[in-house]
């Protein structure tokens, strides 16, 4: 894995606004926020996708994000929120560090998404429901 600006923000090189921090995952609020309260959850450990992080990291990345969600929205008075996660250059990944946004929804300001939705192939889908089944039940998952 490349040197990122998360690792230099992680081992203290850069200054950031925490929001949390233990021996796995640090958040921080983004430096180029959609809106107020736009944070960065990420794990300590270096993986640059989600399919690269180990189970224990991405364990205690779900025990932190709903507690910052709650923090977060309490704090900001905005109730809605997406939390977005960008897995390679094409999923439009910036930093090739795992991380997650959790970004607030008010009506001015938070992330618009168009969602050019398709229709679903059933024979298709069966087909890779097999194989995503098989696969997560080898050993190697």
């Amino acid at each position: 894995m490349s040197e990122t600006i998360f690792a230099r923000i992680i081992r203290g090189e850069l200054p950031c606004h925490k929001l949390y921090e233990d021996d796995r995952v640090l958040s921080f609020l983004d430096i180029g926020p959609l809106s107020r309260g736009h944070a960065l959850v990420l794990p300590k450990e270096p993986a640059v996708t989600l399919g690269d992080l180990s189970d224990e990291s991405a364990a205690a990345l779900g025990r932190v994000l709903p507690r910052l969600c709650r923090a977060l929205t309490k704090v900001t008075g905005v109730r809605d929120y997406n939390v977005l996660q960008n897995n390679g250059a094409s999923a439009h990944q910036a930093v090739f560090h795992v991380h997650f946004h959790i970004i607030p929804k008010s009506d001015v300001g938070g992330l618009g998404i168009r969602w050019p939705a398709g229709s679903l192939d059933h024979a298709d889908a069966a087909s890779l429901a097999a194989e995503v089944t098989a696969e997560l039940a080898s050993p190697a998952a």
